[in-house]
């Protein structure tokens, strides 16, 4: 089992430095109390005040059973003002069941997502972190029992190291590295046996996702220019998107916009995310996984986009920080493995080959 001390240390020095007299909002499940009183408790340590909102399992399908029309498309205003008044907020995903959305007609949660925006907007604009808790559905659901998914966590969130947050600041130095190495990168040239596609990335910023917003992290990433993405991409690896699971998904890209698109597993849940509005046909982001203590697909994208080896486009919402400028209530994270064959190319040049940066 994970040391539920040592992981509230970690998210709140590292992911959430809280300051003293600060309001932190804790949200989380019933499965993960004990994490959650575990951060709880360093919150008042540091001085700062710790507001805890802890969910029973199943709360998300029920509220699409029950809820009318009004409560679909709208949110709670005390919902909106507690996000709002939060100088920062985490979340610890410790589901009951990754699935229990997945018999959900997906109109209804395409619908709820747009309806969400302004929260996700004040959310943004303060400091936020979202990490993971482990639970036997997760476990169930990486095909490892319960005490080798957590082992499998702990490295991954690198608490098996004698001191989480120096190898936290190792990483950031290695990938402040590459991010500085493609600071002029203009072309990006995905490729594998399914895959030839191009990207114009100049001047935008690359960013080096290093445990401050996710936990775990490990990867360097930037927003695509917004009409720029041309040629197909196959995505190999399986993806719960939104409480469903999506596999064997095929992009076809044209002046930046999915033309067309198919999943093997799923197809109704992608074409469903592809209409939530106009943005969502275009990438939000390209990131690049190096999170070594991350080695196979768990069917959790916060731990499976940072597979060393792997890269990731986002499907809608791009990032400000990163110079994007598309805007969708989706933002999917769908990977590819490069480890088998694959390659990246920058300008002409190899940059990652069969999953290693050169």
């Amino acid at each position: 089992m994970i040391d539920a001390d040592a992981f509230a240390v970690l998210l709140a020095d590292w992911c959430l430095e809280v300051q003293p007299n600060q309001q932190i909002l804790i949200q989380t499940t019933t499965l993960a109390q004990e994490p959650a009183a575990a951060l709880h408790r360093a919150v008042l340590e540091r001085g700062a005040w710790p507001l805890l909102r802890l969910d029973p399992p199943g709360l998300d399908a029920g509220f699409y059973r029950h809820a009318r029309a009004a409560q679909l498309d709208a949110v709670a205003p005390i919902q909106l003002a507690e996000i709002s008044a939060a100088d920062a907020s985490i979340r610890i995903e410790a589901p009951a069941d990754p699935r229990a959305l997945a018999k959900v007609e997906p109109g209804l949660i395409a619908r709820r997502a747009r309806a969400l925006g302004a929260v996700r907007q004040a959310r943004s604009e303060r400091r936020w972190a979202v990490s993971i808790w482990p639970t036997p559905a997760l476990a169930q659901t990486a095909g490892m029992s319960d005490d080798e998914y957590a082992g499998f966590l702990s490295a991954a969130l690198f608490l098996d190291h004698a001191d989480p947050v120096a190898a936290w600041r190792a990483l950031s130095v290695a990938q402040q590295a590459i991010v500085e190495r493609l600071t002029t990168a203009r072309e990006v040239h995905i490729e594998t046996e399914h895959t030839d596609l191009r990207l114009n990335v100049a001047d935008r910023r690359w960013i080096n996702s290093d445990g401050r917003r996710n936990m775990p992290s490990g990867e360097v990433f930037t927003s695509p220019l917004e009409s720029s993405a041309h040629g197909t991409v196959h995505f190999d690896v399986p993806s719960m998107g939104r409480g469903a699971e999506v596999s064997g998904v095929d992009l076809k890209f044209v002046d930046g916009q999915v033309v067309a698109a198919h999943a093997e597993v799923g197809d109704e849940h992608l074409q469903a995310a592809l209409a939530i509005d106009a943005g969502a046909r275009r990438l939000g982001e390209l990131g690049i996984g190096t999170n070594a203590g991350i080695d196979r697909a768990t069917g959790s994208t916060l731990l499976d986009e940072k597979i060393a080896g792997t890269i990731h486009l986002a499907l809608g919402s791009s990032y400000r920080e990163a110079g994007g400028l598309n805007k969708s209530a989706l933002h999917w994270d769908l990977i590819c493995d490069l480890r088998k064959g694959g390659r990246l190319s920058v300008d002409g040049d190899v940059f990652i080959l069969d999953g290693v940066v050169l």
